[in-house]
């Protein structure tokens, strides 16, 4: 596959106001922060010191990072803050990790779009991950990583009809499917910040050593998890129309600026050439993302 480098100026570095900071978590915007654990970021929507319920958590990243989210929270708005809510993109193993025991813990709303919720409510599995694309390392061990379904039926509500988003006041969801059935983007016109999830990414999550290097480059969904191409591609073409400002992702860096969005468009106009596989089980077998997958 093709890439697409994006050079450090592209990288949404920590605001001055928060370069004292040595905590692991990035400020890319005032009330937006992620951190990276392991391979995924986790995503942190308040302002600092907002106190218990004043902020939202997107994403849950991967088993064994309960701790470590917990302490982010903490540091970022205060000791034992808890969240309004938490905001699911999707339900893949890597951003679900720590999703039923914090839910627990918080005793928290869990929104989801509809399409994703059988993911997450115990009801079915996401389809075998297709291993022999990508060429990496990660794919090659994708057949080892859970497919779910977790449960967190009893916290579990759908994002609102209107698009809105619970608990963040001038955000839209955006479904952007093909890497999930329910795959949802979040987006702030005011600044144009774009929450991406795995719509797109900043890393070539396939590759063991990318994903530990995290050298900023803009690419598709991490292949061996998406089910129907022809859905990612529109999913990423309706992103690059916004012309977002900042973009932070599942996977890789922040990123910000001019240089971004022409690789993000990029991206859009050379999809099949770039992102989709030449050969693959998805690719020439898509699943129904209109229903939820059942495996046996």
């Amino acid at each position: 596959m093709a890439q697409i480098p994006l050079g450090p100026s592209a990288v949404a570095d920590k605001p001055q106001s928060d370069a004292a900071r040595d905590d692991g978590t990035q400020e890319i915007a005032r009330d937006l922060a992620y951190r990276r654990l392991a391979i995924v970021n986790v995503i942190f929507f308040g302002e600092p010191g907002c106190g218990d319920r004043g902020w939202v958590l997107i994403d849950a990243g991967v088993v064994g990072t309960r701790a470590l989210i917990k302490q982010a929270a903490a540091e970022r708005f205060g000791s034992d803050a808890r969240p309004a809510a938490i905001v699911m993109t999707h339900g893949h193993f890597d951003h679900i990790g720590a999703l039923e025991d914090l839910a627990d813990e918080w005793d928290v709303p869990v929104f989801a779009h509809p399409l994703e919720q059988p993911y997450l409510d115990g009801r079915a599995a996401y389809p075998p991950p297709d291993s022999s694309v990508g060429g990496g390392l990660m794919s090659l061990l994708s057949p080892l990583f859970p497919r779910g379904p977790v449960n967190v039926g009893r916290w579990l509500e759908p994002l609102p009809a209107d698009g809105s988003v619970p608990h963040m006041p001038g955000w839209r969801w955006l479904h952007t499917p093909g890497h999930t059935p329910g795959h949802v983007s979040l987006w702030r016109e005011a600044d144009r910040i774009v929450v991406a999830g795995d719509a797109f990414i900043t890393t070539r999550q396939e590759s063991a050593y990318a994903v530990a290097v995290q050298s900023p480059e803009m690419h598709g969904p991490p292949m061996y998890y998406t089910v129907d191409w022809a859905k990612a591609r529109m999913s990423v073409e309706a992103l690059a129309s916004l012309r977002p400002e900042l973009a932070v992702t599942g996977h890789g860096p922040a990123m910000r600026g001019q240089e971004m969005r022409m690789a993000l468009a990029e991206l859009a106009r050379d999809f099949d050439h770039l992102a989709v596989p030449p050969e693959g089980k998805y690719v020439e077998n898509p699943v129904d993302t209109d229903s939820a997958y059942r495996a046996p």
